[in-house]
């Protein structure tokens, strides 16, 4: 509730979990299968983004921005490079818990563009932060609700392979809610709490599509449906 923890930047605690979990994410290969990177804009998962998705030290290369610039947050950091790595999207949908705590009350975003200069925040509709109130904390249903409009949009991206940088209140109950749908141990492990800076797999399956298509299959020895 600190004044002074306003968009919170990540500790130096938080930057070596942000290496740790860059080397994973090379070392496993998955860095070469992301076709997009979206983020919350907050200082602290935009931080992580770059850190963990972006390119390498940033050098003065005409006609290419850095993704980040240096000390961004008051990071100490170098500047990070936007070459060969994923674009990266600020969307405000998936956001931390509104209100209320100023850690959660983002910036404006052309002070976001100033540090984070090959961030897209084209998505983002207004300079200032119009949805964080003082006096009004957002209810767990009302995030729950927002997370799953946050799916439903996310569904209609034509990327495959997407990294989301959120946060744990949203992921905690926008996914309980999807769990309220599945088999008790898919909801379990639905609902278990993300630790700081971990990274989970997730494919995002269109039931009705993927209904009709078993359906279909059931009938094709039968009918010759395809």
């Amino acid at each position: 509730m600190k004044p002074e923890y306003f968009d919170a930047h990540l500790t130096p605690l938080g930057w070596q979990e942000v290496d740790s979990l860059r080397k994973d994410v090379h070392d496993s290969g998955l860095m070469k299968r992301i076709d997009l990177v979206i983020a919350s804009p907050l200082l602290r998962t935009l931080q992580t983004a770059v850190g963990v998705f972006g390119g390498e030290s940033y050098t003065d290369i005409t006609d290419v921005l850095p993704l980040m610039v240096e000390n961004a947050g008051n990071s100490n950091r170098a500047a990070i490079s936007s070459l060969n790595c994923p674009p990266i999207v600020a969307v405000e949908l998936c956001r931390e818990h509104l209100g209320v705590r100023p850690c959660d009350k983002r910036r404006s975003i052309s002070e976001y563009q100033s540090l984070f200069p090959a961030i897209d925040f084209s998505l983002i509709d207004s300079n200032e932060d119009t949805w964080w109130k003082a006096d009004v904390r957002e209810t767990k249903e009302e995030l729950a609700a927002r997370g799953r409009k946050f799916m439903n949009w996310l569904g209609t991206r034509k990327e495959k392979e997407i990294a989301i940088v959120t946060h744990r209140a949203l992921l905690l109950h926008t996914l309980s809610a999807f769990g309220n749908y599945s088999h008790p141990l898919e909801k379990k492990e639905l609902s278990k709490p993300f630790a700081n800076c971990e990274l989970r797999s997730m494919v995002i399956v269109d039931w009705y599509e993927h209904n009709l298509n078993n359906f279909k299959s059931s009938l094709a020895p039968q009918s010759g449906f395809l």
